[in-house]
């Protein structure tokens, strides 16, 4: 509906109609029956009272032209407590007009619209043309009253969930940071739970251009709600003998066979399973399995094999969820769906999909390595049909239905609208997109200085160091105290960092010992979760200590674990914190319900409540108190969770704990794009993978086969961290310092300093991206379908990226492989970044990709910056600049400057030229500059460089112009 029709509409409602109470006569009820309902209007919008359904009262509120709030509760009370996600209130600038049409009431505002059915009470949104966007499902809403107990007695919420319609077309996005490989979501579940390598955000965007925040801090599925099952609860089972009731296990101890029996489910999923294992396997109670596979000399490794059938009677794509750790492999019909490892304390879901015929029996054949790791293979029938594909949102815990519809053009426009709701996404300092090396860990001061005093002897650039965990007293956790046997002055050990123009930071975890003074102040004030060190668990340091993590909730806990940070480091100088283990992860391998208890009774209420949450709650307070502490200089936060919203507190994402495996590095790639997608523009990963397997856990016992392996998976790894937002090296033994990863002289150290140079050289590029992601809510590692929407082809791909407007990264998942195949989409040319050759859009290609590069082409019309070799980020700020025009169409690009380190870009202190390619005329046009900063250059020098094809294209090649620019618009003729 046009906007002038709307307004003609509205003021024929408000003509029989005043604002306030109104009510109208319903058309489209049953011929012969007049039915009376009765809508409210707000200042802000207007709440429906539905004639049937599970919600009494529906309300929409106006947050903008295009985001519009739903709330759909049970009884007429609308009063919900504040969102920890959500900043914005709803406005009352934003217009909006009402009317009624036959039994639908329709809110709307210049460019979006949404009615709301007043029999059923389903919410459809529609463009600004009238079409429709999104639609509930009518009859799926669901608030079902739920009994959450913890130690403070019952509390009564509600269970709820929500079903859109989805065409067959549409793709969907975002949702966090997971681990399955998959770009698109539509048609598989994916569980919003916090997790060491797992990150929940309840925002998912769509190929149609919306997005939806679905607020709550629970736990929460997208997709099917159903709880996964054991193998025997859905399925038929017979052994290797053809007997019906489970599957053969047999026990082996190194290649003798101790135990054999059938069993009903693949199940040593928690600690709780440990008493699951056969007599003879078994070491004290409460204790797991000792395998002797973690290399202890005389033990032989102990393995477990599942064999026999399964049969279904509902044919179609069934779903199965594997969590493991050890080895393992699974087989069904033979052919072989998952071959997986993990270390053994952090096991994780893998799931797979396989096609069941109905009434015949399915081979299906499991091996585990257990290395006192955990196992469960969980299996779930097909959705009905008339829900598979259909956009679903669920969660166990909360007070209503309650979401935002953001609207726009394309996703970028999403995003924006997202961040408008959450808050924009704070500037990080220059030297945070320079390269980080960390290690687990650095057991002295002396490691940490000679670290990067070793990158500049080398003049391998660097910007950033870390000192993680373990750098205080064995028994002192949450102390903040530096044991001064290994750390003898941390403020001088800071000043030497700083004197060779790097930067450090330092890891906080909110984990402390009850023997602390910090932990004995928290506790005095409630402000301690204390069942952890009542159940007398015990952490992995040492002999194992008590140990249990403070309560964010409280206001007066997050002021004093605040202050006690403040007091320990105070004088020391440090630039950042690393806010470790923020899921709260008081243990791995925990179930949820005792989880939910260890980490509650909160001051917000149950564990299970505000689940999901912490780790917002926890990054919140300590940006807001350090940003107050140091000033108008940028802070810095590196955690390892997230929840909606996180990008407003200085943050970086990181993946967590994986492992040093090639999936693991392929998944890597769609994790950050959908993290991208989820409202987070700064993520980044451990180059590398952070735990081995024993094959790699000793460089001089490596073979040669495992060594060439490891240099080459570590390489590869690093070449796609130069290509992330924030590129750092993390890992546990072997160190990952470039020159303990090869030696100095060699081809491949020559392959690790390129993609270090290379990055450097691209901090033009990619600190105009880190503007842009605060200026204009922009996203540097961006999916596919956000620049090529209307490529189908484009939606599904997990193995490509693009870094900014201009370049497209496909990095290399596979062990010696010299090649891979590089799909280019959209209607654009691309070009090699290293050699010019040109690739036609909408095409397929196999590409060259040798050991010491990846894949990297750039589309034509980008104008990409690039600036000299340099050691850090802060070095040669005032060298000139060479723009690269890669030609074939018209492009454009906006040139971002500031000062770096300050918050003065809040202010209006900062630099944007805009440059424009012309094709047809071949006129490349550096618009006039606007704003300044402090110390900025009046006068810079521009090299220009075009290129059309192969040829002469790296770093130094020849340039065509050079032209100094005074602010004042010029243009560059080809």
């Amino acid at each position: 509906m046009s906007p002038t029709l709307a307004r003609r509409l509205f003021l024929v409602v408000l003509a029989v109609a005043p604002l306030g109470a109104c009510s109208g006569l319903m058309q489209g009820a049953s011929p012969g029956v007049v039915q009376q309902a009765a809508f409210e209007r707000l200042p802000t919008g207007i709440v429906v009272t539905p004639q049937e359904g599970a919600a009494r009262r529906v309300r929409l509120e106006v947050y903008g032209p295009e985001t519009i709030r739903v709330t759909a509760t049970e009884d007429a009370d609308l009063d919900l407590p504040e969102s920890l996600m959500v900043t914005a209130e709803a406005s009352t600038t934003t217009p909006f007009e009402v009317e009624t049409r036959g039994d639908l009431v329709v809110l709307s505002t210049a460019e979006a619209s949404a009615t709301v059915s007043t029999v059923t009470g389903a919410v459809t949104f529609l463009d600004e043309d009238g079409q429709p966007v999104l639609a509930e499902r009518p009859g799926s809403r669901e608030l079902k009253p739920v009994t959450v107990e913890d130690q403070d007695g019952d509390h009564r919420f509600l269970a709820t969930r929500q079903i859109w319609e989805s065409p067959e077309d549409e793709s969907f996005y975002g949702l966090g940071q997971h681990q399955q490989g998959l770009m698109d979501h539509k048609g598989h579940d994916v569980t919003l739970a916090q997790h060491n390598m797992d990150v929940g955000i309840p925002f998912v965007v769509s190929s149609r251009n919306y997005g939806l925040l679905w607020e709550t801090n629970a736990i929460t599925r997208f997709g099917d709600p159903r709880p996964y099952g054991m193998l025997g609860d859905r399925l038929t089972l017979r052994d290797a003998t053809g007997r019906f009731g489970g599957l053969t296990a047999s026990y082996y101890q190194g290649d003798e066979l101790v135990v054999q029996r059938q069993e009903t489910e693949v199940n040593y999923e928690f600690i709780r399973e440990w008493s699951r294992w056969p007599q003879g396997f078994k070491s004290q109670p409460g204790q797991p399995v000792q395998t002797g596979d973690m290399g202890k000399p005389g033990q032989a490794g102990v393995r477990v094999v599942w064999e026999g059938t399964m049969e279904t009677a509902t044919a179609g794509e069934h779903k199965f969820r594997l969590y493991s750790s050890g080895y393992v492999k699974v087989w069904i019909n033979g052919e072989m769906v998952e071959d997986n490892w993990r270390q053994n304390w952090n096991p994780f879901d893998h799931d797979f999909q396989v096609q069941l015929p109905a009434n015949e029996q399915v081979s299906i054949r499991i091996e585990w390595t257990p290395e006192d790791g955990y196992l469960a293979l969980r299996h779930m029938d097909p959705l009905p049909a008339a829900e598979q594909g259909a956009l679903s949102l669920s969660s166990e815990v909360g007070n209503a239905i309650d979401y935002y519809y953001i609207g726009g053009d394309n996703l970028d426009e999403v995003i924006s609208g997202y961040r408008g709701l959450t808050g924009r996404s704070v500037m990080l300092p220059r030297w945070a997109y320079g390269f980080w090396q960390s290690r687990q860990r650095y057991n002295t001061q002396a490691e940490v200085v000679d670290t990067v005093r070793r990158y500049r002897e080398l003049r391998l650039p660097i910007d950033n160091v870390v000192q993680d965990w373990f750098y205080w007293p064995e028994n002192a956790w949450g102390s903040h105290e530096f044991d001064p046997a290994r750390f003898p002055d941390p403020a001088q050990m800071v000043k030497d960092v700083h004197d060779m123009n790097a930067n450090i930071i330092i890891s906080v975890w909110p984990k402390f010992y009850p023997t602390t003074d910090h932990y004995k102040e928290l506790d005095a004030i409630g402000g301690m979760y204390t069942r952890n060190v009542e159940v007398g668990a015990r952490d992995w340091v040492g002999p194992g200590y008590a140990n249990s993590f403070y309560d964010p909730y409280l206001p007066a806990a997050r002021d004093l674990y605040w202050q006690q940070m403040s007091d320990s480091f105070k004088g020391m100088d440090f630039d950042g914190w690393w806010l470790d283990s923020v899921e709260p992860d008081m243990h791995s391998n925990l179930d949820i319900p005792e989880r939910t208890l260890r980490m509650g009774p909160t001051a917000a209420g149950p564990g299970a409540y505000v689940f999901n949450s912490y780790p917002l709650v926890n990054a919140e307070n300590v940006y807001r108190r350090f940003r107050e502490e140091k000033g108008d200089e940028r802070t810095y936060i590196l955690t390892r969770s997230a929840w909606g919203g996180l990008q407003r507190t200085g943050s970086t994402l990181w993946s967590g704990d994986v492992v040093a495996r090639w999936d693991n590095l392929k998944d890597q790639i769609s994790a950050g794009v959908n993290t991208g997608l989820s409202g987070i523009p700064n993520w980044t990963h451990d180059i590398g993978g952070f735990s081995v397997e024993a094959r790699y856990s000793n460089p001089q016992g490596m073979t040669a086969e495992n060594k060439a392996e490891w240099d080459e998976l570590n390489l590869r790894w690093f070449q796609f961290g130069a290509w992330s937002p924030i590129f750092r090296s993390h890992g546990e033994f072997p160190t990952r310092e470039v020159y303990n990863l090869a030696e100095p002289g060699t081809p491949l150290y020559d392959a690790f300093a390129d993609a270090l140079k290379v990055r450097y050289r691209l901090m033009p590029y990619i600190y105009s991206l880190a503007g842009d992601t605060y200026h204009r809510d922009g996203t540097i590692m961006r999916g596919l379908v956000m620049d090529f929407a209307d490529d189908r082809r484009a939606r599904d791909i997990n193995d490509q990226y693009m870094f900014g407007p201009a370049l497209l990264v496909a990095p290399v998942t596979e062990y010696r492989a010299r090649e891979r195949t590089v799909y280019f989409p959209g209607n654009a040319t691309w070009y090699d970044l290293r050699s010019g050759q040109s690739y036609r859009g909408g095409t397929e290609a196999s590409v060259a990709a040798p050991l010491d590069k990846i894949p990297v082409f750039v589309r034509a019309g980008s104008i990409v910056p690039t600036g000299p070799e340099i050691q850090y980020t802060s070095e040669k700020l005032d060298a000139p600049i060479t723009l690269v025009v890669y030609t074939g169409a018209d492009g454009s690009f906006a040139f971002y400057e500031d000062g770096g380190l300050s918050y003065g870009y809040e202010r209006g202190e900062f630099s944007t030229i805009p440059m424009a390619w012309n094709e047809a005329t071949g006129v490349l046009t550096l618009g006039a500059r606007t704003g300044q900063y402090p110390g900025m250059s009046q006068s810079r020098t521009f090299h220009v460089r075009f290129v059309s094809g192969p040829g002469e294209v790296g770093f130094d090649a020849p340039v065509a112009r050079t032209v100094q620019y005074d602010g004042a618009a010029i243009e560059v003729r080809r």
